[in-house]
């Protein structure tokens, strides 16, 4: 019973945190595999039990969808080959390889999370992408999505503030979108490959929508800058829990 009060409450956190800013695996994910789920099923389940809320959230956000200035239907169909691709990446890595693995993910993943938008800030006035290579860095970002996933929503921003885009709102609502459609397009994979715990996906699974509804309704009226400080504190946690298991 703690196991699953730990999982309903972490899913919970998580939904809220996608919506907002992103990082929600970084609550799931360690979660499930310190409640004795392995590592690859855990990071199965954590995507399915957490789509369901960022599709939620996407659809709190659909109205400011209609703003967003990229190529959506292109955008789409590259993140939904990016997400298989990935998800058939990660069924294909060995279990002691990903355990070995993730702690370097983890990392990268909160360095990411850390300074992407410092360095966007400064390497946005210096370079500019064009929308052919702007879906093709949306495909690798579909790619990572499917095989891990961390701190894709701040990557995606980054890249997109290359392609000129600068309307915050929009940004985080198309954000939500490509990010939910990537991980359903991986979830197939994950579900034909018997990769999924259902029972904890159950438990997380409400949770997780309601946290990311609610989420993107809070989501214009709290300063960003401290929800993405405490994931940046909650990620620091995390990474280092992971190496000193390894």
């Amino acid at each position: 019973m703690t196991s699953y009060l730990l999982l309903i409450a972490a899913a919970l956190g998580a939904g809220l945190m996608n919506s907002v800013a992103g990082g929600g695996s970084f609550l799931t994910f360690p979660a499930l595999v310190f409640t004795g789920v392995p590592s690859i099923i855990a990071n199965a389940t954590s995507t399915v039990a957490l789509c369901p809320g960022v599709l939620a959230s996407a659809w709190a956000y659909r109205k400011e969808v209609e703003a967003l200035k990229i190529p959506l239907k292109p955008a789409v169909v590259v993140s939904i080959g990016g997400g298989i691709t990935g998800a058939l990446l990660l069924l294909f890595t060995a279990q002691k390889t990903f355990d070995v693995i993730i702690p370097w993910l983890l990392l990268a993943a909160t360095i990411a999370f850390a300074i992407g938008p410092r360095v966007t800030k400064i390497v946005r006035h210096k370079l500019w992408i064009g929308p052919k290579t702007l879906l093709v860095a949306q495909f690798l970002l579909g790619v990572y999505g499917g095989y891990f996933g961390g701190a894709v929503g701040i990557i995606m921003l980054a890249v997109w503030s290359l392609a000129g885009l600068r309307d915050i709102h929009a940004m985080n609502a198309g954000r939500t979108l490509l990010g939910g459609i990537m991980n359903a397009a991986a979830i197939v994979c994950f579900i034909i490959a018997g990769k999924v715990w259902w029972i904890q996906t159950s438990m997380m699974l409400a949770g997780a929508v309601t946290g990311g509804y609610i989420g993107a309704r809070l989501a214009r009226r709290v300063n960003p800058s401290v929800v993405r400080a405490a994931i940046i504190v909650v990620s620091v946690l995390v990474t280092i829990a992971f190496f000193r298991r390894t």
